[in-house]
């Protein structure tokens, strides 16, 4: 299999970092990207290189411009090429009715969920060669709503569905592949973060399969969007989310 080079947004918690040693196991190049969180990158650094993968962490704020440039360049300068992207780093940041919801909560998760996830997609164009893929973490949200919960975050992430319609068929044009995945409910730190880690257990008995995702099924998907066995898959949701 050929080695290829994948820059991971939020590529050191939950899903980013499954889909980084996933990707790991199979000798690919990584740039992990992060917001802060310097104990969580020093441990994947460590599993991924213990994996015998070459792996780059850049800390960066993905909010701003400078941010977004300074973990591509850094990528860039690194490795020959970049030959994909996943397009992972966001947060709900609240559980709650949407009129109980601060606003500047309302802000700061549009901004991370979508506004960022748009830039870092057209850094991505800038970046990505014949053949290149962009993977772009949406939530079943995108479709369910999340009433009661995080409805600011599903509108967000339902213009992360329409941001991979649009720019595969952009993209289209250069060989390039814009995947999105829609992971529902997964095990991961972010409902901890939005201030109710007790979440993904109490709501698992909801799902169809009565259960919710681990971080790892989805890095399957992830992994298999980026790979030459959906060479003709672009411009759509793989849904991951157990039926619901």
């Amino acid at each position: 299999m050929q080695q290829r080079t994948v820059i991971i947004t939020g590529g050191t918690r939950g899903i980013g970092r499954a889909c980084a040693l996933r990707l790991a196991a199979e000798g690919h190049r990584l740039v992990l990207g992060y917001a802060r969180n310097h104990e969580a990158a020093a441990e994947v650094l460590a599993a991924v290189q213990a994996l015998g993968a070459e792996c780059l962490t850049v800390c960066s704020d993905l909010t701003t411009d400078d941010g977004i440039e300074t973990l591509f360049s850094a990528a860039e300068e690194w490795a020959p090429r970049i030959d994909g992207v996943v397009n992972n780093a966001g947060a709900t940041l609240h559980v709650g009715p949407l009129v109980d919801t601060p606003t500047d909560v309302i802000r700061r998760v549009i901004d991370l969920n979508l506004t960022s996830a748009v830039l870092v997609a057209r850094r991505s164009l800038q970046a990505l060669p014949t053949g290149g893929v962009l993977v772009n973490v949406s939530s079943g949200a995108a479709t369910t709503g999340a009433p009661g919960e995080y409805v600011h975050y599903a509108a967000a992430k339902a213009g992360v569905d329409a941001l991979t319609k649009g720019l595969a068929i952009e993209a289209a044009a250069q060989h390039v592949r814009v995947v999105g995945v829609a992971p529902g409910t997964v095990d991961t730190d972010v409902h901890a973060d939005a201030g109710d880690p007790e979440r993904a257990s109490r709501v698992a008995a909801r799902h169809p399969m009565g259960r919710v995702a681990q971080p790892e099924e989805v890095a399957e998907v992830v992994a298999f969007a980026l790979s030459a066995a959906a060479s003709y898959v672009s411009g759509t949701m793989i849904r991951v989310a157990g039926g619901m």
